[in-house]
């Protein structure tokens, strides 16, 4: 009898509702991640690699191509939205992202300059130089951030896409000017179509930051509570805003040297994760990373089928996607504020 009553009084364990939605994003990441292995124009299916098919031709084009190309698509997800993440905790918006701050521009910049002055630099040494100019952008928003009078939602984004583009305006009028927009435009498009064994292993570098930004997580919660209050709790807030800068400029110029640009991934993934678990850093890490890669290897599948045998920029379809999404937030935001 004692042990019916315990039994009854045994309270059950309950699972977590987020538990359930991480195993099914884990589950579709998994799905996507074999659909981008052997899609494409080239014949490589499982079938074929394990036959041997074409005197092996379709396990070295999986070795050589697909892993790497699939590898590199979850590995920029993943950063880029890191990136955003930790740009939002900085600047305290919800709505900016290194595309809409102009650091993206500025890394851009950097690229020009080293096609004019140093055109068979390594592109090791171009992804320096980009990072060194991103950082230089990170620097110019956060001042001009700091001068605008009201720091509404909408504002500072509309500040950082201004900057953005009279950064990118006149890159494009030197680019012009020396005859390199053509260059110029291959990476500044975002596409993963020439992304290949041995050219897509500097964004291992962005997957690096998003393990510093792991172990500095709970430093830039605090830092997204103002620098008073960050202050006030013994944080060094310059170091930390320092080593923040540092991890998304890194970040996007890695991207930038591998891929080119993906635009809105940094500012509607994060977004989604805050509806969904809230605004501690520390926990939406892992959450951020996986639907950043969710979302772009999703992306770059549709990339490759929508025009079969053809293939469309990745930067289109996830600008489309990301910019109905960013409307979206912004809808929904001004709704709540009603």
């Amino acid at each position: 009898m004692a042990s019916d009553t315990t039994a009854a009084t045994t309270p059950t364990p309950v699972r977590s509702p987020r538990t359930g939605l991480g195993v099914l994003v884990v589950l579709l990441l998994a799905v996507l991640v074999a659909l981008s292995l052997f899609t494409g124009v080239s014949d490589v299916s499982p079938t074929s690699v394990l036959t041997g098919g074409r005197d092996g031709d379709a396990a070295f084009l999986l070795l050589v191509s697909r892993i790497p190309r699939t590898v590199a698509v979850l590995l920029v997800g993943a950063s880029m939205g890191i990136a955003g993440l930790i740009m939002q905790m900085l600047v305290r918006n919800r709505f900016v992202e290194p595309s809409t701050t102009g650091v993206s521009e500025f890394a851009m910049l950097g690229m020009l300059v080293t096609m004019v002055f140093r055109p068979g630099m390594a592109v090791a040494g171009k992804m320096c130089v980009a990072a060194v100019f991103g950082l230089a952008g990170t620097w110019v928003f956060l001042r001009v951030v700091r001068a605008v009078p009201a720091r509404q939602l909408v504002l500072v984004p509309l500040v950082g896409i201004m900057l953005g583009g009279v950064v990118g305006a006149v890159t494009t009028f030197f680019a012009y000017r020396l005859d390199l927009l053509q260059s110029l435009g291959q990476w500044s498009q975002g596409s993963f179509s020439s992304v290949m064994q041995g050219r897509y292993e500097l964004v291992w570098i962005a997957g690096a930051m998003v393990v510093v930004a792991w172990f500095a997580a709970d430093r830039f919660s605090v830092v997204g509570l103002g620098e008073d209050f960050a202050t006030n709790l013994g944080l060094n807030y310059r170091a930390v805003v320092a080593v923040g800068t540092v991890v998304v400029a890194v970040i996007t110029a890695a991207v930038l040297v591998t891929a080119g640009t993906v635009p809105f991934l940094g500012l509607v993934v994060p977004n989604v994760v805050s509806l969904l678990i809230g605004d501690n850093v520390r926990r939406s890490i892992p959450w951020v990373a996986a639907l950043g890669a969710l979302f772009v290897v999703g992306c770059d599948i549709v990339s490759r089928v929508v025009r079969f045998p053809y293939e469309i920029p990745l930067s289109v379809v996830v600008g489309v996607v990301g910019a109905a999404l960013f409307l979206w937030l912004l809808l929904r935001r001004g709704s709540r504020a009603h």
